[in-house]
């Protein structure tokens, strides 16, 4: 009993530290909507007439069943876009939502190679695969805006 009491920080600290790592592998995955957007903006057909080969889009975008699954894409351009075989007007929304778990090809002119993968994961079980998850979306949104 004297060594618990003796020790009483080193245990705290250590409790405060494994918290969120429970919390992470535990908490059902939530988000504030289940559309993924994605913007097309302005003048990207502009830049890609001049020559700029620099992609607006990723090439794979991923989706979570369950979460996030409905690709929103808006077409910020001056020009309509091509994704699929959807012609999306300028100031226009595409949703398009995915109930299954898959991967597809889709064309897409927003994208400098001409098509882009959309890839729907599995809800994300309790423990090391949600934890996985959520450390994958973390390094995925780093990436997007660093």
């Amino acid at each position: 009993m004297k060594t618990l009491r003796r020790f009483w920080p080193l245990w705290l600290t250590l409790a405060c530290a494994l918290a969120p790592l429970a919390w992470a592998m535990f908490a059902p995955p939530a988000a504030s909507s289940r559309d993924k957007l994605f913007e097309i903006p302005a003048g990207t057909w502009e830049r890609r007439m001049k020559g700029d080969k620099r992609d607006i889009l990723p090439s794979t975008i991923r989706l979570t069943q369950g979460v996030q699954d409905v690709l929103l894409l808006r077409n910020k351009d001056t020009v309509p876009q091509v994704f699929g075989p959807v012609l999306i007007m300028p100031g226009q929304d595409f949703r398009l939502p995915f109930e299954t778990v898959s991967e597809n090809e889709f064309n897409c002119t927003a994208h400098s190679s001409g098509s882009m993968k959309v890839i729907v994961e599995p809800y994300p079980e309790p423990g090391l695969a949600r934890l996985r998850w959520r450390l994958d979306r973390l390094t995925e949104e780093y990436t997007i805006r660093g």
